[in-house]
């Protein structure tokens, strides 16, 4: 396999899992879990 081949492996693989995550609505969970970190860390939450 050549580096042609393997680019585009690689780029398909990151394309069928980000749309995997987004069928799972991993976006969201990750969004969130973002957002209280970053309020803990300001003292907010």
């Amino acid at each position: 396999m050549n580096k042609k081949h393997l680019r585009i492996l690689l780029l398909t693989m990151g394309v069928v899992l980000l749309i995997l995550g987004a069928v799972r609505n991993e976006a969201v969970s990750v969004y969130t879990k973002a957002v209280k970190i970053c309020l803990e860390c300001i003292g907010i939450g």
